[in-house]
């Protein structure tokens, strides 16, 4: 099916364009002409943005925000809130998995998120045996995609210790582990879940430097081919404590040393690095995977974004709260907190801010989501409009209209929504938002009774 939209201004890969119009052909832009009138039957729409790309999801801690905000008899930490996570999955199940993530993925769509990486571990049933199909729950993920019509890159994540060296998984990690051989069957069969989806993408990631051996990170490695590889990393200051204890480096110093990190690569958090280390991960072609919003929930810490030269983008993780504009904000609203100024990320003298966040953000998704980005002939049509008559953008033009929505507007101004050229939001809201919130209403009430 042909359609096409015409924007009074929109943001082209070379800058901001005025009358563009956009031919969308099999879900994917066919013609792009700036500049142009407006023809009789176009959808016209006065702000035009490409989507972005949410480089790190677990999407079942959605069904949670909230529920870890009441302070402990200790400091508490991420490791504290990692234990309320453990209790609140025990009992979940595909079904329960289909609509905490159909949420999500609706509310991700709602605020400009186009395409999301599932950083996906929860494998098992309650009782950490595999399901019939070993991939239900990968199958789960698949559909709230298909449902809500979200781009999804895929990330089997392979579990299998509890610490560095190793170590045992513990109890509460049951469900999320496997060998080589469970995982590689696991992974073949989420890939035949994603058939049905439009331009999904099946990636792996070993979670982490805890749960991974060296071996089963190069075994990983080869696995994945050319195909996107994700890791937890640096993300707390005790990981870095034993990760030195066990090998005599840090995380990111090690797995730079020690794997052939390059584009394919997407490393999350990345919080606590040297300045070498800062340095190296920028040269490796690697993208920093960067979620401020739980990064501040978690009291993770700060990236030092200021002296990253580097690939970046950012994801909702937790999914604490979810909002494109709100990940990009706090990470600005992050470095102007530590510097104490303002503009920390802005290019150069009288540069938006706004426009590096958001091109940076919008160019280090794709990558670390293996696909391309922007507004682009031949790409797939992953389109945002902005009201034009929100206060935060009245009488804005080019970059001020990021500075505005970024900083001023959020996700009030949002009002429309394409994903492969089909339109999933309109007025802000997605097209099927009554019934994804009444399932997730009663199936969030089973899991919490």
């Amino acid at each position: 099916m042909t359609q096409t939209l015409f924007f009074m201004t929109a943001l082209l890969p070379h800058g901001w364009h005025d009358n563009v119009r956009l031919t969308i052909d099999a879900g994917r832009i066919a013609q792009i002409e700036p500049e142009a009138h407006a023809a009789p039957g176009d959808e016209r729409h006065a702000i035009g943005l490409p989507g972005l790309g949410n480089l790190h999801s677990h999407a079942f801690q959605r069904g949670m925000a909230g529920l870890a905000e009441r302070r402990g008899s200790g400091d508490d930490s991420f490791w504290t809130w990692r234990e309320v996570m453990y209790r609140f999955l025990e009992r979940m199940g595909p079904d329960d998995l289909m609509a905490i993530a159909a949420q999500a993925y609706a509310e991700m769509l709602e605020t400009g998120f186009t395409r999301v990486g599932e950083f996906h571990y929860l494998h098992h049933d309650p009782a950490g045996s595999a399901f019939a199909d070993p991939a239900a729950m990968s199958v789960a993920i698949a559909q709230a995609a298909g449902e809500t019509g979200i781009g999804l890159t895929l990330l089997p994540v392979f579990y299998a210790h509890g610490g560095f060296g190793g170590a045992a998984p513990n109890a509460g990690q049951r469900r999320f582990v496997n060998d080589l051989d469970s995982f590689a069957t696991l992974r073949e069969r989420a890939g035949q879940a994603l058939a049905a989806l439009p331009d999904a993408v099946l990636g792996l990631a070993p979670h982490s430097l805890r749960a991974a051996t060296p071996a089963q990170i190069a075994a990983l490695d080869a696995m994945a081919g050319r195909a996107p590889i994700h890791i937890h990393i640096a993300e707390q200051t005790r990981e870095v404590e034993d990760c030195l204890a066990w090998s005599g480096a840090r995380p990111v110093e090690w797995l730079l040393d020690h794997a052939p990190v390059d584009r394919r690569w997407c490393l999350v958090h990345a919080t606590h690095m040297t300045a070498d280390e800062t340095h190296a991960l920028a040269q490796s072609g690697a993208t920093a995977g960067l979620c401020p919003i739980t990064e501040a929930n978690l009291g993770d810490g700060l990236f030092p974004a200021r002296d990253y030269r580097g690939v970046w983008g950012v994801g909702s993780d937790s999914n604490v709260m979810i909002d494109a504009s709100e990940e990009l904000r706090l990470y600005e609203y992050g470095q102007r907190l530590h510097h104490r100024g303002r503009n920390i990320l802005a290019a150069a003298p009288g540069a938006s801010t706004g426009a590096a966040l958001f091109g940076p953000s919008l160019a280090g998704g794709a990558r670390a989501l293996g696909t391309a980005a922007g507004i682009a002939v031949g790409n797939s049509a992953d389109l945002v409009s902005l009201d034009a008559g929100h206060p935060g953008l009245i009488a804005r033009s080019g970059d001020a209209l990021l500075d505005g929505w970024i900083f001023a507007a959020g996700r009030g101004a949002v009002d429309c929504v394409w994903r492969h050229g089909r339109k999933v939001v309109t007025g802000g809201r997605h097209i099927a938002r009554e019934a994804i919130a009444a399932r997730y209403r009663a199936r969030l009430a089973g899991l919490l009774a």
